[in-house]
């Protein structure tokens, strides 16, 4: 069992640490050095988190060691279903959470987040040629999620709206829910935009997303109740923002430009 690292450090210390390593120009790929933290991610999640010869890569994954190596400390990723990762935090089992998770009101009470660092809406995903087109075209068909999303709740939503009359069937990883949909065990997904998008651009034409669905979500990295690492990581945040280190992750992972940061 992993506990927090950084439970008894004061924020000052944290600071103090992330000024030296800015001084001293960061560390390595993988990290910026200082101490070990570990982070809760749900490794199957492209092009935010997913794996590659055996390693985390990704949007999140590339951010949050930047982030370390100018707030001082080296992320060790850990795979985490997403629905399990707030429980986590409120036990104390990880320092962080990168995952592509939307700030909410609900979450917050539970968990504290970082500034936003991307803008995010749902969307519509079915097989390429499906005569759904939109939601209001669903009716009883068989909608597919992950567990514990947001895109859980916009279903939910449209159940209550007597827009999706048939199943919505809960899955653990998106991925899962992706081969569901190509093996027509499913009719449609309901999922964040960039992830179905990237998707649909990568996996060979089999699916496409037929609507944007727009929620003004936003993603933050997440963190345990008061924690220490909050303040250091938004400042580190701000930095990328600005210098353009974001833009360029952005644009290595979606392929464009973005066109508005947080």
């Amino acid at each position: 069992m992993r506990t927090r690292l950084f439970g008894s450090i004061s924020v000052a210390f944290v600071l103090a640490v992330a000024l030296v390593v800015a001084g001293c120009g960061g560390g390595g790929e993988q990290g910026g050095g200082g101490e070990q933290i570990t982070v809760a991610s749900d490794i199957a999640y492209p092009p935010f988190e997913f794996t590659k010869n055996g390693q985390p890569v990704g949007f999140d994954i590339d951010l949050m060691r930047e982030i370390g190596k100018r707030a001082g400390f080296t992320p060790e990723f850990q795979n985490v279903t997403f629905d399990g990762i707030i429980p986590g935090l409120g036990n104390n089992l990880y320092d962080a959470c990168a995952s592509a998770m939307t700030i909410t009101e609900a979450r917050e009470k539970k968990v504290d987040f970082s500034d936003p660092y991307f803008n995010a809406d749902q969307s519509l995903m079915v097989q390429s040629g499906s005569p759904i087109k939109s939601v209001d075209d669903i009716g009883d068909s068989t909608v597919g999620v992950q567990l514990g999303t947001t895109g859980e709740l916009k279903a939910k939503e449209f159940e209550k709206q007597g827009k999706i009359t048939g199943e919505v069937r809960t899955f653990d990883t998106i991925t899962e829910a992706f081969s569901a949909l190509e093996n027509g065990q499913i009719d449609a997904i309901i999922n964040d935009f960039p992830v179905s998008a990237y998707f649909a651009k990568t996996g060979g034409g089999s699916l496409e997303v037929v609507q944007n669905i727009p929620t003004g979500e936003q993603y933050g990295i997440s963190f345990p109740k008061d924690s220490d690492l909050v303040e250091p990581v938004n400042k580190a945040l701000e930095e990328i923002k600005k210098d353009g280190t974001y833009a360029e992750i952005y644009e290595k992972w979606l392929g464009e430009k973005p066109e508005e940061i947080p």
